[in-house]
């Protein structure tokens, strides 16, 4: 470990840091435009010069390994001159933006050339003008305020795995490009972080607030199951952009496209106020009346005859308090799985993404079951390409070939691949013997089929063949797409003894043997299954599937507007938290829950979210670590079975439309029609 002296004090940094990484761990702080921590080294804006002792000229620290005995300093006239020339130069061609830029207030260039310009500019040429650039319907460019940092070029091509942005041209006449295509990519909003300058913005954003009118609040994501840290930026009720927020082990300082710009769904197709059919028309009520009208067709019904399916956004609360009122009724037909996946609740190992997403880099060989976590998650998916890049990963995929970012050995289609592997036969046997941290990654298409029991048991198989479970290793991972199915799981939101799955609640309703069914956000089933006959109870935020078919909707909170616990995809506890208030007269779900029991006869003994959380915790005390990953037991899961044939389909047919709030955006609907996966239409109301 070589120890050098930045400005008179001497460090001991580890090897391979550079000296700007050196300054910084000395608390030095050191300009840099080019330079950023998670992108390769370009080491072109040289606004990050500092003088070495025996160097002849200052050194770009951003690319300089730093050295045993080097003498560094950053405060001396040299540099200072330097770092004025360099921005003297940067801001040549500038324009005088700052008024109208939505980076003012929160732009780099703008920040550093307060702290480290000239005050004056001897350049009298007259300024360059560059062409605005098309980048799709999700990244505005004014690209004459571009200093060819090149931040985008190594972002779209290092992170992101998509090679569609460069530099056409030489000197003066250089210019970032895309060739006026659309950028194919699930992480392109991160282009709008990563540039430094403002010649990159948010389209959906832009022109609408300055960052000092917006109030900041913690969250985490629910539109996939990875469970991303963001900030949520509210100005009075409305939010106005989603950003990501730091967190190493989940996200790092990314946040995928549909996460960040789904947003403007949470301002459409609003449920603000219960909703009671009369005569086949949905017609508005009071909560006295919804209440009424819930308790009227509940009064008298047998525990058998009643069921719930909670979906896929719903916060741990929520469920809880919906499975508690379903224990008051005697029912024990409820399930978290609305899209009919085979888990096993059984075993916590057997649900979770055992792991972890930061344990992606350490795996040296990973087996894609049914999955495309490209769409499926991802920010997981950039996970696998940083390990690529690290050199030595060998993936293979079982199922739909996709273009992942990175290369992958198509296997085959079907479930006898698995079971060819599950047995130790096949050519992708060889690299996971070999592997030292070999992992396999199921997804939900495999799941989500009759068969998906035999499925999940030769994924276990696969494990145990293996030797992915030992010591300080688990590589067996479910791959979710739900933000509610760990918690569900982890809740047992599962049918209780004699209790129907989500298939047999459907049958059950269309036979006319389930006759009321309360669906918590549940949006994704097929509602022309549940017939005609059963009473239906719609709890939700947008007028989505579940309330068009609904005989009460009762008006819930979306995840910007409510306190609630959600575990990510590897059994991660974190906390969403309420940023801004939820329209009209609707409320938080655990609070509707707990004042339509005392309307049906069977209170639930909660009178406040704190109450509830340490109900929540005495059920399964995993939501009393908040933050981190608690490791499962291995044990027995899964079912062994005949296996269908048929080869695995996809569990997400189109990314940027997954649920009620993507599903409302106007954003996501020019996303899918710009890349040919649906049409340019939106979601309608309710009907009445």
């Amino acid at each position: 470990m070589p120890k050098l002296t930045i400005d008179g004090r001497e460090i001991e940094v580890a090897d391979g840091l550079t000296v700007l990484q050196a300054c910084e761990l000395a608390g030095v702080e050191i300009p840099r435009f080019c330079y950023h921590e998670r992108l390769s080294v370009a080491g072109n804006c040289r606004m990050c010069l500092v003088e070495m002792e025996r160097s002849p000229k200052p050194v770009a620290s951003c690319a300089m390994p730093a050295g045993e005995g080097m003498v560094i300093r950053t405060d001396t006239p040299l540099v200072e001159k330097a770092r004025k020339g360099v921005m003297e130069f940067l801001l040549i061609n500038h324009p005088l933006d700052c008024p109208i830029c939505d980076q003012g207030g929160e732009c780099d260039l703008q920040d550093q050339a307060m702290a480290y310009g000239f005050d004056r500019s001897r350049f009298d040429e007259n300024k360059r003008a560059v062409k605005e650039k098309y980048m799709g319907p999700l990244i505005k460019t004014i690209m004459t305020r571009c200093i060819h940092c090149t931040r985008c070029v190594r972002f779209a091509t290092e992170v992101a795995g998509v090679e569609e942005i460069g530099a056409l041209g030489r000197g003066e006449h250089l210019e970032i490009s895309t060739l006026e295509n659309a950028i194919n990519s699930e992480l392109s909003g991160n282009l709008v972080d990563v540039c430094p300058v403002g010649a990159l913005t948010s389209r959906p954003y832009a022109f609408t607030a300055r960052s000092w009118e917006l109030r900041k609040t913690y969250s985490v994501d629910t539109l996939d199951a990875v469970g991303s840290n963001i900030r949520i930026d509210t100005r009075g009720r409305e939010v106005m952009r989603v950003l990501p927020r730091l967190h190493e082990d989940v996200n790092e300082d990314w946040l995928a496209d549909k996460s960040r710009y789904a947003c403007d769904g949470l301002h459409s197709q609003r449920l603000d106020r219960p909703y009671v059919r009369k005569n086949g028309k949905l017609r508005e009520a009071s909560w006295e009346e919804a209440f009424g009208a819930i308790r009227d067709r509940l009064t008298g019904l047998a525990g058998d005859k009643i069921a719930a399916l909670a979906g896929d956004q719903c916060d741990a609360e929520s469920m809880l308090a919906l499975k508690d009122l379903m224990a008051s009724l005697k029912s024990t037909n409820l399930d978290c799985r609305q899209d009919g996946a085979k888990l096993d609740a059984r075993s916590r190992a057997g649900y979770l993404f055992n792991t972890g997403i930061a344990g992606i880099e350490q795996a040296d060989a990973i087996l894609l079951v049914a999955a495309n976590p490209r769409w499926e998650a991802p920010l997981l998916n950039a996970r696998i390409r940083k390990r690529f890049l690290g050199g030595g990963l060998t993936v293979g995929s079982i199922g739909v070939p996709n273009d992942l970012s990175y290369p992958v050995y198509d296997l085959g289609s079907g479930p006898d691949v698995l079971a060819e592997l599950a047995a130790g036969r096949g050519d992708f046997a060889k690299a996971l013997s070999a592997a030292e941290r070999p992992m396999v990654v199921l997804g939900m298409a495999g799941l989500a089929r009759p068969d998906g029991g035999a499925v999940l048991d030769l994924a276990r198989q696969v494990a145990e063949t293996f030797k992915m479970v030992r010591e300080g290793w688990n590589g067996f991972n479910v791959l979710h797409t739900a933000a509610a199915r760990v918690a569900g799981l982890d809740l047992g939101f599962v049918p209780g003894s004699g209790g129907r799955d989500t298939d047999g609640i459907l049958k059950g309703a269309a036979d006319g043997e389930i006759e009321a069914l309360y669906l918590l956000g549940a949006d994704e089933i097929d509602m022309s299954r549940l017939g005609e006959m059963a009473f239906v109870i719609y709890q939700g935020h947008h007028g989505d599937a579940g309330a068009h078919r609904a005989d009460v909707i009762l008006p819930g909170a979306a995840y910007t507007e409510k306190n609630g616990t959600y575990t990510n995809t590897e059994g991660r506890v974190q906390l969403g938290r309420l940023a801004t208030f939820p329209p009209g007269e609707a409320r938080e779900d655990w609070t509707i829950l707990r004042a339509l029991s005392e309307v049906v006869g069977t209170r639930l003994p909660y009178d406040s979210l704190g109450a509830l959380r340490q109900r929540l915790i005495a059920v399964n005390p995993v939501f009393a670590a908040l933050d981190t990953i608690e490791p499962a037991p291995w044990g027995d899961f899964g079912a062994a079975g005949m296996l269908d044939s048929a080869p695995f389909g996809a569990a997400i047919d189109n990314y940027y439309m997954t649920d009620p709030i993507s599903r409302a955006s106007e954003t996501m609907a020019k996303c899918s029609a710009e890349l040919g996966l649906g049409p340019l239409t939106r979601a309608t109301g309710t009907d009445g």
